[in-house]
């Protein structure tokens, strides 16, 4: 007995409910987005909705190597000439990106000065453009008053 109000499936209401949701917040757009497509799995049962989970994530787990690229403790080849080739290209690869690693926070160690030194040029330049237009208040000679000579 499935006694949800909104059910999973295109319907005017759905629809309108999934509109006025990506409107209104984008995420709740897209909860009701996933709700219509994907609800009839999960039946409106946690049983159900947990199962399903576990079976995705056992999926994840299995496909592991899948996903993370490249295993950091492959298994042995069986030759053990190729496991040491192996063991030292591994070691120079990962070597290598340290060193790179390294060569991108000197980068953004120089940008960030460049920057800095940039902010100051413009920040004494602003200072001098600001001072000069104040200089006629500080003077011991204030500007002549052509208003009190008449003549």
């Amino acid at each position: 007995m499935n006694t949800a109000i909104i059910k999973p499936q295109w319907s005017p209401l759905t629809i309108a409910l999934m509109v006025l949701g990506f409107i209104t917040f984008w995420p709740l757009g897209l909860a009701v987005l996933g709700y219509i497509l994907w609800g009839e799995k999960f039946g409106g049962s946690a049983e159900k909705a947990q199962a399903y989970w576990n079976k995705g994530c056992g999926f994840m787990r299995s496909n592991k190597n899948a996903f993370a690229g490249f295993d950091r403790n492959p298994a042995s080849s069986g030759n053990a000439a190729f496991d040491e080739y192996r063991a030292e290209q591994l070691k120079r690869l990962e070597e290598e990106r340290a060193r790179l690693d390294a060569e991108i926070d000197a980068f953004h160690d120089y940008m960030a000065s460049l920057r800095k030194a940039k902010d100051r040029e413009e920040f004494d330049r602003f200072m001098s453009e600001h001072r000069g237009n104040r200089q006629g208040f500080g003077d011991n000679n204030p500007p002549a008053n052509n208003w009190n000579n008449n003549g």
